[in-house]
């Protein structure tokens, strides 16, 4: 990123106009005032883009061309004899930077191909058309193999990367060693999940609860999205408040997110997607989906071997039972001790383990 840029972040958070704290518990009704004032304050004076930067440029990055857009992608190979493979697929709102701690896990066992999600972070370009689950599934197929000749691959996502490995599990079954998941891509229908089990019981609970109170930003990110655009293209601190109630609501921290992810991991994260503009076209897959049958049709399951991390604080965690009505061939289902919905990042041993058990098992 050009100097430019660095200098242009630190005025514009230097000019931040803040609103009051309203008079309830903080982060009750969203970001913590007091709490986004000293995470600004550190991204302004004391967080070092440049040692972000060179992390994520120590690993092999390409781009090419696939269906009108120039898809990044980090490429590292395995150091293993006959490596296998291995397409990481982040989600929103994260980035190719969540693996950073994952690939050199993996590597010895597998090659490690992490594409950014088109749409996202250096796989954007003002102006490129936007693609929802199904698109984006096709394009990573095209990458895997069509580009870097993997007849055969295996996958690992989470949030929309494990409903791209999911899709991919239904277009190309036939190019799939197995998905491996941290999320699930079934339905959020109460009626479609019921059951008389404690478990389902108690996954109802919580499905009720997080479509009450947790599902405001895919309604907008999901209906007018190029509204929300502009406030937070203008402004970082708008786009760090969006970013780390995220951060704080979906990890495993105990009220502070900085206990599962450090003010680096937050900001490097935040600034990427400063940097490169693309928060706008991040909220695409939302606005498909919204407007769009579920990426997994009505009636279709997804048959490849399927292995599923449950970290205790993800944003949902449905029932092995309904679980199976998608996925047909579940070979492993790990309920993990700790961890929430960036489990590349707060987890990373504990899911390298996850990913490498599960791919060991297909032998």
């Amino acid at each position: 990123m050009p100097d430019a840029a660095i200098a242009d972040l630190r005025e514009r958070l230097a000019r931040t106009r803040w609103p009051d704290e309203p008079p309830l518990a903080p982060w009750l009704s969203g970001t913590s005032v007091a709490y986004l004032k000293t995470l600004v304050e550190y991204w302004k004076n004391g967080f070092d883009w440049r040692a972000q930067e060179a992390k994520l440029n120590a690993l092999p990055q390409y781009t090419v061309p696939i269906r009108g857009i120039d898809v990044h992608f980090i490429h590292v190979p395995g150091t293993g004899r006959n490596p296998t493979p291995l397409l990481l697929s982040h989600g929103w709102p994260g980035s190719v930077l969540e693996f950073l701690k994952l690939i050199p896990l993996l590597r010895d066992q597998f090659t490690i191909v992490a594409p950014s999600i088109p749409g996202f972070a250096m796989s954007f370009k003002p102006g490129q058309e936007r693609f929802g689950v199904e698109e984006i599934a096709a394009i990573f197929a095209e990458l895997m193999t069509d580009v870097l000749g993997y007849e055969k691959f295996a996958a690992q996502g989470g949030d929309w990367g494990a409903f791209v490995c999911s899709r991919l599990g239904v277009d190309v079954p036939q190019r799939l060693i197995g998905i491996h998941l941290n999320l699930l891509a079934v339905r959020r229908d109460p009626q479609a999940a019921a059951g008389a089990d404690p478990e389902t019981q108690k996954y109802l609970g919580e499905l009720a609860s997080w479509l009450k109170e947790e599902t405001g930003y895919q309604w907008i990110q999901g209906t007018k999205p190029q509204t929300l655009a502009f406030g937070l293209t203008d402004s970082p601190a708008g786009l760090a408040a969006w970013l780390v109630e995220k951060f704080r609501s979906w990890t495993d921290c105990d009220g502070n997110p900085e206990n599962a992810l450090s003010r680096d991991e937050m900001l490097a994260g935040i600034s990427l997607y400063w940097f490169t503009g693309a928060i706008g076209s991040s909220f695409w897959p939302y606005y498909a989906r919204m407007h769009r049958p579920w990426p997994i049709p009505e009636g279709t399951t997804v048959d490849v071997p399927m292995g599923y991390a449950a970290f205790p604080k993800e944003i949902l965690r449905p029932p092995r039972t309904l679980a199976a009505r998608t996925y047909t061939d579940i070979r492993r289902w790990s309920a993990m001790p700790k961890g929430g919905h960036f489990a590349a990042l707060e987890q990373p041993q504990a899911l390298a383990h996850e990913v490498r058990a599960f791919f060991d098992s297909l032998g």
